[in-house]
Parts: structure tokens; sequence; C-alpha cells
């Protein structure tokens, strides 16, 4: 059995966009926790985007190792701990929910009423507890699931991703077979939103962006059809190309500011639209439209309702691969040119992958 080490290196958030690499206490589980030493942990946007400015109950400057897309090996297991075994391939979910609020015990961990109160047992690794850019994180057993080695670390980083999308599509009631579905912006949930429609079976997957080469990595996930903005008016091709009806359901990944109208404009009447995207500032929608066509706007955060663990049946049974998506990896030390790499899509870069036990 591999020896646990009583420090390890982890990624500290010391101050807005100061990152730094340091020796810290090694964690221990908890009578329901297992500890993960960490093979992969991907980059997100919410990364960028707490390290730029707190986000709500995110711990202090000094001591918050972020990183919540993350999979590894279990090093160690609670006390009561039955479900897991050492040696145990894993990946994981940010949310554990307090278990004792009324969203909790209806299931809705992710909107935890006790979000960011620890007293209470509400855990999220890396937004209000520490995360995976460390050589080892403790996890819940309720945020852990087994996968098979046919899933490379790399891919399953990526399972936290793949869990929020399912969890949008089943928010809007499920069921996309033979459905119009129009992804607005190829970053990475839009892509894997691409792959989820393909694996449910939607009628035609239009994908609309702004670089060519995110809408042919569309392509490689799933979509039937590309819209360049710059070359082509999204609105005037989707009507065309659905008979004047429009859309069955429009995923919002895009965060821009004119997303939410678009999406409304290209809706069919009583169609769907997924807010998976979110605007940094407030968003002009015609909410007399929504009203005249009957359209309903759904909004997620997370990957709740045990979707992550329908992502790893999804991947082991090779219905999606989000492998394509995995472009770029570094050791822990280079974390930094890690998150520059991500930020600024350098080299094509769609999900920058950290192993932090390659020091």
């Amino acid at each position: 059995m591999e020896k646990i080490p009583k420090k390890m290196q982890a990624v500290v958030l010391m101050g807005p966009n100061q990152l730094e690499t340091k020796e810290v206490e090694t964690p221990s589980p908890g009578p329901q926790d297992v500890l993960i030493k960490v093979n992969a942990c991907a980059v997100c946007g919410s990364d960028v985007s707490l390290i730029e400015k707190p986000w709500e109950a995110q711990p202090p400057y000094g001591s918050f190792i972020i990183g919540h897309e993350y999979a590894g090996t279990v090093s160690a297991v609670g006390e009561t701990v039955d479900e897991f075994e050492v040696g145990d391939r894993v990946a994981v979910e940010a949310s554990y929910g307090c278990g004792r609020c009324r969203n909790c015990r209806h299931g809705n961990y992710t909107a935890c009423l006790n979000y960011g109160n620890l007293k209470r047992g509400h855990r999220a690794n890396g937004f209000t507890t520490n995360g995976g850019f460390a050589q080892y994180a403790v996890n819940h057993i309720n945020t852990v699931h087994k996968i098979p080695d046919s899933i490379e670390f790399n891919e399953a980083a990526l399972i936290t991703n793949l869990g929020c999308i399912l969890y949008g599509f089943q928010t809007i009631g499920g069921y996309v077979v033979g459905d119009q579905v129009v992804v607005v912006g190829p970053g990475p949930l839009g892509l894997i939103a691409v792959g989820v429609a393909k694996a449910l079976c939607a009628e035609k997957i239009f994908l609309v962006g702004t670089r060519d080469s995110r809408l042919e990595m569309g392509k490689t996930m799933g979509a039937d059809r590309v819209i360049n903005v710059n070359e082509e008016d999204p609105l005037k091709v989707i009507r065309e190309e659905t008979n004047g009806i429009g859309a069955d359901l429009v995923v919002e990944s895009s965060g821009n500011v004119r997303g939410p109208q678009m999406a409304a404009e290209m809706s069919k009447r009583m169609g769907k639209i997924l807010l998976v995207g979110y605007p940094e500032e407030p968003a002009a929608v015609n909410f007399s439209l929504l009203g005249m066509r009957n359209i309903n706007i759904y909004a997620i955060r997370g990957e709740g309702w045990a979707n992550c663990a329908r992502a790893v049946s999804m991947l082991s049974k090779g219905r999606i691969s989000l492998m394509p998506l995995a472009t770029h990896s570094f050791p822990l030390a280079n974390v930094k040119e890690a998150f520059k790499t991500f930020t600024e899509r350098i080299g094509g870069a769609i999900k920058v992958i950290v192993h932090p036990n390659e020091v």
C-alpha cells in the first residue's frame, strides 16, 4: 500500500489572480469520506471567475485550494466507508448538500439552502471547501463515482461537465429524440451539449459560434449544421432550415449578453431555452415574446440529481467521448501556464488538464 505523505503540493489562491503552489498538510478523510490521489484536474471557466473575484462563501485567501473537476484513485477511506476500497479509480462531483434543508431533502443538493454553511454540513469542493488542484483531496462518498479502466483520467476529469449538461437536459424534461436543437456557443459545455443531443437522438443539431476551429470540433461531437455568425445570420438559417418553425430546444452556452434574447428568437412556440452560460451583466430579454410564444427558460447550476453517475454510464457505454476536448496537459508546477493556455485559448485549447502528482 502506498504511504500517504504528511505534506503535499497544492495550488492556493493567495489573492485576486494570485495562484501559488505551496506545501500544505495532506488532508485526512472523515468517517464518510475518501482520500483521493488526484491524477487529473481540469481548468474551468468558474475557476477563472472566482480567482478574479471571490464567489459566495469562498474560503479566505491564503488557505483555499481551488479546483472542482478532478479524478484519481482512492488512497484511504473513512472508518464507516465500505462503498469504496483503496485503489478504486474514481471521478467526483463538486457539490455535497447539507442533507437537512428542504431543497436537499428533495434531492436538489446543488441548490442547498445552507450553501457555504460548513457547520450544517454543506460542502462544495473547489468553491466553499478545498478542491482538486492538489496531490490529494477529500470527498464525501456521495460525491464520488467509480470509473472503469476504459475511461482515462483526463476524460474522467470532465465528467462534471457532462453531468452538468445531463442535469440541464433532465431539468427541461428530457426527451430530445426527434427534436431540433440549437446550441449557441461552442465552449466546453456547448460542445458537450452537442454530444449529448446526438446521443439522445436529436433530429438535427445546429451549432452557432464565431471560431471555425471550435465549430469543426462541434462536427466531431455530432453537430449536423454549424453556423459561423461572422458569415451567416443564425436566425435566418434556423428559421429556413426548420421550415419557419424554430427550434424545440436552444442551449445558450455562450454567456454573451445578447445570448438569451437570440435564444428566444430562435425558439419555436412552446420551445425551451436552457441556460448554461451566463453574462456578467444584466441581459435584455423581450418577455412579451416569451409570453406570446409560450417559451420556457430553464437555468441550472452544477451537476445535480446524480447526473455524474449517468455521465459515467454514458461514457463507459461509448455513447459519447470527451477525449477530443482534453487538448492540453500540464504538471502542477506549471499551473499558471495551464490557466494562461485556457484563458487565451493558446493552441486551440478547449479543456486544459493539470496533473497534480506530476510536480
